[in-house]
C-alpha cells in the first residue's frame, strides 16, 4: 500500500534579521520526497546565501539521480571551513522518504532527528561515513503509518538560553513535547507550527538564532471530493453527482445550486441550519451522505482567506478561525487537517446572483476563488485534481 508523505516546515528569523539563515528545499519525485534542511553559519544575508546554496545543490543533484556520496562530496567541497571557529560554513540534513515507507537520512553537524511512533521514540541506527574528511551520519529505516519524523536547526535546541532556561531547551525536552504532539495533531503542519510556537515563547518573542522545524508525518491518504457550481449543461447534472457520490473519502458541496442538484439527483432532502454562528458567513445545511454542505462563493472565499492566513502565520494559535464552527472554518479545517488528496468538481455555469455590480470583484469570479484554493492546497503539499464541467 502506498502512503501519503505529509511534509511541512516553519521557521523564525533571528531577532532583527530580515533573512533567515536556515533554508529548506523540497523536491517531489515520482515515488518519494527529497528534503534538505541547511543551516548557514551565523545569521543574516551571509548565512542565508550559504544555506540556500547548500540546499539547492543537494536537492537538485539527488533529484537528478546523483548518489548520496556524490551529492555530499560536492556540497562539502563547495563549502569552506571557517578558519577561526574550525566549523563548516553550513551544516545540513538530507532526508528521502519513499511512498512505501523506505527512508534515508544523512546528518552533517545538525541536531539528530526525532522519530516518534505511537507516542514513543524510535532509535535509528546510523553509521559514520567519512566523505572528504567530513563525518556524515547516515541511517536507513522503514517508516510505518502514523510515524512522525522531525528535524530541527540548532535554534530550536538553544531556545531559551540565557532567558527562561539557562542552558536552553534540551534535545530530550523537545522529544517529550513531540511525543505528545504526534498523538494529538493529525497533520505535519500543525506539528511544525506548534513546536515553533514553543520556541518563540522560550525566546520571549525575540529569537536569539534562526529557528527551523521540519516535520514529516507518514499517513494514509485521505480524499476530499468537493463539488461547487452547477455544470454548464444541465444534462451533466446526473454525471457530476454520480462522480461525487461514488468517490472514496469525504464529500463536500459548496453552493445552494450545487446542493439542490445533489438533493434532486439523489432524491434526498436538504435540511438548512438556521443558526448564524458568524453573521458574515451563511449557515450550513445537511444532506444525507454528504459530510459538509455550505453556501458557495462567500463561504469558499472566507475558507480560502483562512487557509491563506494559516500558511502565512508562523504560529499555530495565530489562526483562531480554524477552531470556528461556521461553514468556512469547518471547510478550512477539513481541507488542512483531514485531506491529502483534493478532487475538485467545478461547474462552469455562471450564477446570475454573482453578476451584481455592487458585489466585491472577488465574488463575481467563482473560478478565481477555486483556483486560489487549489494553489494554497498544493502549497501545503496536497495532491489536487480539478475537473471542469
Amino acid at each position: 500500500m502506498e502512503y501519503f508523505i505529509d511534509v511541512a516546515f516553519d521557521k523564525l528569523n533571528k531577532h532583527g534579521e530580515e533573512l533567515c539563515g536556515d533554508k529548506v528545499e523540497l523536491k517531489y519525485t515520482k515515488d518519494s520526497v527529497i528534503l534538505v534542511m541547511a543551516d548557514g553559519l551565523g545569521s543574516g544575508v551571509k548565512a542565508n546565501i550559504l544555506a540556500t546554496l547548500t540546499s539547492k545543490i543537494a536537492a537538485t543533484m539527488l533529484e537528478n539521480g546523483a548518489s548520496i556520496y556524490e551529492t555530499i562530496d560536492t556540497v562539502v567541497n563547495t563549502l569552506p571551513v571557517c578558519n577561526i571557529r574550525k566549523l563548516a560554513y553550513c551544516t545540513f540534513t538530507i532526508i528521502q522518504v519513499h511512498q512505501d515507507g523506505r527512508a534515508y537520512i544523512a546528518e552533517y553537524d545538525n541536531p539528530p532527528m526525532f522519530l516518534i511512533r505511537g507516542g514513543k521514540s524510535i532509535e535509528v541506527e546510523k553509521k559514520h561515513s567519512t566523505i572528504n574528511g567530513r563525518v556524515v551520519k547516515e541511517g536507513n529505516f522503514l517508516m510505518q503509518e502514523g510515524d512522525v519524523l522531525t528535524v530541527v536547526s540548532d535554534g530550536v535546541v538553544h531556545a531559551g538560553v540565557g532567558g527562561i532556561l539557562n542552558l536552553g531547551w534540551q534535545w530530550d525536552n523537545i522529544l517529550d513535547y513531540l511525543k505528545g504532539l504526534s498523538l494529538r495533531e493529525k497533520c505535519a503542519k500543525n506539528i511544525s507550527k506548534s513546536l515553533v510556537e514553543v520556541c518563540e515563547n522560550l525566546y520571549l518573542g525575540e529569537p536569539g538564532d534562526d529557528t527551523t522545524v521540519v516535520s514529516i508525518k507518514f499517513r494514509k491518504p485521505e480524499v476530499v471530493n468537493l463539488f461547487t457550481g452547477p455544470p454548464l449543461n444541465r444534462e451533466d447534472d446526473e454525471w457530476v453527482v454520480k462522480e461525487l457520490m461514488r468517490g472514496r473519502g469525504k464529500k463536500v458541496v459548496c453552493g445552494g445550486t450545487a446542493a439542490n442538484i445533489v438533493a434532486r439527483e439523489t432524491n434526498r432532502e436538504i435540511l438548512v441550519s438556521l443558526d448564524y454562528i458568524d453573521k458574515s458567513i451563511p449557515p450550513t445545511a445537511n444532506i444525507r451522505g454528504i459530510d459538509l454542505v455550505t453556501e458557495g462563493v462567500l463561504t469558499l472565499s472566507k475558507a480560502v482567506e483562512i487557509i491563506r492566513n494559516y500558511i502565512g502565520a508562523p504560529l499555530k494559535d495565530d489562526v483562531q478561525s480554524l477552531k470556528g464552527k461556521d461553514g468556512a472554518s469547518r471547510l478550512a479545517r477539513l481541507l488542512i487537517e483531514d485531506c491529502t488528496n483534493l478532487n475538485l468538481l467545478i461547474g462552469r455555469a455562471v450564477n446570475p446572483a454573482h453578476q451584481n455590480p455592487d458585489l466585491p470583484i472577488d465574488l463575481s469570479i467563482k473560478l478565481k476563488v477555486v483556483d486560489e484554493l487549489a494553489t494554497h492546497m498544493e502549497y501545503l503539499g496536497k495532491n489536487v485534481m480539478k475537473t471542469y464541467i
